[in-house]
């Protein structure tokens, strides 16, 4: 049975559409919470030594230091990681004495980072993103250099890009209303997942562009381009899915049973290659018929 992917692609253009539009304007309008990793704040590492004090309790005992947005963290069974404006040594002394009375526990690490590391951070955060974007581009377009007909090898590395921006876009979406109505904060983890994401994304696709090319040859007589591409996503289709859900259960475990720290890294890569595994299917391969059809009009 072949899966008619480009019978529909203007229900698939319209989903996409609105997931990536969605995505846009929930960015546009909230924005990403960034960390201390790019605004610059202070670190505090401890461990407990008997029960680990209630959040609500932490949480009260930063506010009496003048502190109102510290993010606290639970770590393991008795850690708890703090994420705070910066402070200096002083308040650095005090807060550590206010945590002090609510149970006994120990400094692992305290450090401070400055507002110029911050940005500085961000600035490499987003010519990363930017150079991983080219390197892909190149890259289809030199794997794909000796597939002239009926569509050009550059185009194959356009649509890839079509592709993998949609599936930046969506975390990125998620996470500004995350930001915005859970506080969850942007750090580097997410960046590091936002690559990740690429990677992923850009070996799904190429495996059906790959099948596309090895059948313009052996069926390129016999069956239409479109039929190729059909044909082609059906022969990969279910190793995607295969290999999407194997990643997803371990994401999964690592999201519930992972602990605070890489949480929201696992969840942003369980949106990320969700969306990989939806864009090379239902994206790019109805983009390279469009891409098609539209050359032979102008033919």
């Amino acid at each position: 049975m072949t899966i008619r992917v480009i019978r529909y692609r203007l229900f698939w253009y319209i989903v996409s559409l609105l997931l990536a539009g969605g995505a846009l304007a929930s960015f546009f309008l909230y924005g990403l919470r960034p960390s201390i990793d790019f605004t610059g704040g202070s670190l505090l590492d401890v461990t407990w030594n008997e029960t680990r004090p209630t959040t609500e309790s932490l949480q009260t005992a930063f506010k009496e230091q003048g502190i109102r947005d510290a993010l606290i963290q639970p770590v393991e069974e008795k850690g708890t990681f703090f994420r705070f404006a910066t402070a200096t040594e002083e308040k650095h002394q005090e807060i550590i004495q206010a945590l002090t009375k609510l149970g006994a526990m120990t400094e692992n690490s305290f450090e401070t980072i400055g507002p110029a590391i911050g940005k500085e951070l961000q600035g490499k955060a987003l010519w990363s993103v930017i150079l991983v974007i080219l390197a892909i581009t190149l890259y289809v377009a030199w794997a794909f250099r000796h597939v002239s007909r009926p569509v050009a090898s550059w185009k194959y590395g356009v649509i890839t890009i079509i592709a993998l921006l949609h599936d930046v876009l969506l975390p990125i979406g998620i996470f500004a209303l995350l930001g915005k109505f859970l506080h969850i904060e942007v750090t580097s983890g997410f960046i590091v997942a936002l690559l990740t994401v690429l990677g992923y994304s850009v070996n799904d696709t190429i495996i059906v562009f790959d099948r596309i090319r090895e059948n313009l040859g052996r069926l390129g007589a016999r069956l239409s381009f479109d039929e190729i591409i059909d044909t082609s996503v059906t022969q990969t289709f279910t190793r995607s899915i295969n290999t999407t859900l194997t990643t997803l259960l371990s994401l999964v475990a690592i999201y519930f049973f992972g602990g605070e720290s890489v949480k929201y890294f696992a969840l942003a890569l369980i949106i990320g290659i969700t969306s990989g595994a939806y864009s090379s299917i239902f994206i790019a391969s109805p983009l390279l018929a469009t891409a098609y059809r539209l050359q032979l009009k102008k033919a």
